[in-house]
């Protein structure tokens, strides 16, 4: 009787034995064995390289991004030196003390002639459209434009005499705080004076027109920004 070992394979056998030695029909010996660990290590070992490659390129665009930032952050937050701050703030007081004597002399000074024509305002608008009603073009942009540049000071003057305040919130509350009080001051003491609240929304965006124009920058190169932590 024949041994098992000496039985004649069946192709289901031979299927079976091909799978095993990766799909050729000789016998995978050890030499093919380490040829394929060979082939499978030198492949990782590229592969490698490439990726970290691309993650130390990503590093180094990263870095370049996060030092311009600084970069700028620091020119923003870079004031000027400390004797021109001085300079600056000092002049800045003088103006400010020349146009509280001005405003003073334009709002508080008692006007007998216009007793009959002084009329309390409080519903923003009305008094501008009187303004703009009149016939004479000249004298509307008198009355709306002086109102304006009367405010005009406080945008450019405020942001350099008081860090704290140099944001544009800040300077109109200030501005419109200040013109509410000289027009309370009017209408209740002086002759001729009357309380219109349009004069002080005009006044406002005065300061906010100098804000714009002139008293951002010069807050910022008078005061450094606070750092965020």
């Amino acid at each position: 009787m024949a041994s098992a070992a000496s039985r004649p394979r069946t192709a289901k056998g031979k299927a079976e034995e091909t799978k095993k030695n990766g799909g050729s029909g000789r016998s995978a010996g050890p030499f093919t064995k380490a040829a394929r660990l060979v082939t499978v290590r030198r492949t990782a070992a590229g592969a490698a390289p490439k990726k970290g490659g691309a993650a130390t390129k990503k590093g180094g665009a990263a870095a370049k991004a996060g030092a311009k930032a600084a970069a700028k952050a620091g020119a923003e937050r870079r004031p000027l030196p400390l004797p021109l701050r001085l300079l600056a703030m000092l002049c800045a007081f003088a103006a400010m003390v020349a146009f509280a004597v001005v405003l003073a002399k334009l709002t508080l000074d008692p006007s007998p002639a216009s007793v009959s024509i002084a009329h309390t305002n409080l519903h923003p608008g009305a008094t501008l459209r009187i303004y703009l009603d009149q016939p004479a073009f000249r004298d509307a942009v008198k009355q709306v434009g002086g109102n304006v540049l009367l405010g005009v000071p406080f945008g450019i003057l405020v942001p350099v005499l008081a860090p704290g305040a140099r944001g544009v919130l800040r300077v109109l509350l200030l501005t419109a705080t200040v013109m509410l009080l000289v027009e309370l001051a009017q209408g209740a003491l002086v002759t001729g004076r009357a309380f219109d609240v349009d004069d002080v929304i005009l006044n406002t965006t005065g300061a906010l027109v100098g804000w714009l124009l002139l008293g951002r920058r010069l807050g910022r190169a008078v005061h450094a920004r606070k750092r965020k932590a």
